[in-house]
């Protein structure tokens, strides 16, 4: 298995088990970067220590701050409206780049919808 698939299997699983994913703001929002390939995608993470990890290590990410989402709201609320932008949703990027794997937002909820099934 890959690392940007265990990114995303681990991201499923810890998502499934808190019902919460994370993500960034500062002042003017949360990033989307665009990638070499000219997608763009909104970051997300599975813990508020993966999203602070980033803030503090990365510079672009400096003065950032994390936010809590309900599992809930995510796929009710954020992933029709990163659907409708046609934006990616990124998940538990790491690294000096803060990168990892970018998916469809459908696709992210459908997966962790099998975890939190799978869990029970």
């Amino acid at each position: 298995m890959s690392n940007p698939e265990l990114q995303a299997k681990a991201f499923y699983k810890q998502v499934a088990a808190t019902l919460s994913v994370w993500t960034i703001r500062d002042e003017a929002g949360i990033p989307v970067p665009e990638s070499d390939d000219g997608m763009k995608a909104m970051p997300f993470w599975s813990s508020r220590s993966l999203a602070e990890l980033i803030v503090q290590n990365v510079a672009d990410y400096n003065g950032f701050h994390p936010i809590e989402i309900s599992w809930q709201d995510f796929k009710d609320k954020w992933a029709p409206g990163l659907t409708r932008d046609g934006l990616l949703a990124g998940m538990n990027w790491a690294g000096s780049t803060a990168s990892g794997p970018d998916i469809m937002p459908a696709e992210l909820v459908k997966n962790v919808e099998i975890a939190i099934r799978n869990k029970l």
